[in-house]
């Protein structure tokens, strides 16, 4: 008999399986190789690798977890960075995003010292940023610079820091099965983005902002959040929910996750660019796949802790 771990994994494997599956058949009745399709088998393939990264992490519990996300924090806040305009003076502010606040946040994870984990980068970092600005004396574009590095530092490493954070929440009779709890928020909410893409595809006629992203269409948004809602319920059993909870939970999660992309697309139309990078074949930069997941998080930390955790 196969534990929830294991089904968990043979689940995983089975879909991955298949869509590759389906990928190589497209391809060999191809009659000329496409850039849809390579695109699709590129994307596949880098979910196995993403796959395989997180179980390699999972492996090792919290702390493998912590060190995952703190990488992921890590890269998307350099691509945030890189996107962005700095100027000399900017210098230590942003040897302090990347020395000091990264390891700092995802130590009081680790620690689960959840008071300061909450109120350090909103308050002592983003009261000590543009102090140390004012302190370098240059005040070109000061406002701009300092509301681009709150932001980056804000959803690349305090919104992302709440998925290890979940393995913190004291859970009554839900111990030991923290990490299926951060399996549910990243399956659902990472399948919701697959899911409205298949839809958009499909039957995507009306965008919802256009000027901002073209892509998101309408269809491919309701379409995509009730089939996640859907699996969401059907994953209960991962979570401390009931099937209708996890997916009135999931639709809340996949909701903020389409709102986190649509934010992501507005700042990358802003600077004149497609993707946040070129990290991850077939699906751009590590923000481009994350984008969803720091807006989801916080709420689905908070939502769990309120009305579940002791």
């Amino acid at each position: 008999m196969l534990n929830d771990y294991q089904l968990l994994s043979v689940g995983l494997f089975a879909i991955l399986a298949s869509a590759s599956t389906v990928s190589f058949a497209l391809n060999r009745h191809a009659a000329a190789p496409t850039a849809t399709l390579a695109n699709l088998t590129e994307r596949i393939n880098a979910w196995w690798a993403m796959v395989a990264v997180l179980g390699f992490a999972l492996l090792f519990g919290k702390n493998g977890l912590v060190v995952l996300f703190a990488l992921i924090s890590f890269f998307s806040l350099r691509e945030f960075v890189t996107l962005t305009p700095t100027r000399r003076s900017d210098y230590w502010v942003l040897i302090g995003m990347f020395a000091i606040i990264i390891p700092v946040q995802y130590w009081l994870v680790w620690s689960e010292w959840y008071g300061l984990f909450v109120i350090f980068i909103p308050v002592y970092c983003f009261l000590l940023m543009p102090a140390m600005t004012a302190l370098s004396g240059d005040t070109e574009h000061f406002l701009e610079r300092i509301a681009a590095q709150q932001w980056a530092v804000m959803i690349s490493v305090y919104c992302m820091s709440h998925v290890p954070a979940l393995m913190t929440l004291p859970l009554p009779g839900f111990e030991g099965r923290h990490l299926l709890l951060v399996a549910f928020l990243m399956i659902t909410v990472q399948g919701s983005d697959v899911l409205q893409y298949i839809f958009g595809k499909l039957f995507g006629r009306h965008a919802v902002a256009p000027r901002v992203s073209p892509s998101k269409t309408w269809e491919g948004l309701l379409g995509g959040l009730a089939s996640a809602s859907l699996l969401g319920a059907a994953l209960y059993w991962l979570t401390p929910f009931t099937p209708l909870q996890a997916g009135l939970i999931a639709f809340l999660s996949c909701s903020m996750g389409f709102l986190g992309g649509l934010v992501a697309s507005a700042i990358k139309r802003d600077q004149g660019v497609k993707d946040w990078g070129h990290l991850i074949g077939g699906h751009g930069g590590m923000m481009d796949r994350a984008d969803s997941l720091v807006f989801s998080a916080p709420i689905f930390f908070h939502i769990v802790r309120y009305f579940w955790a002791v």
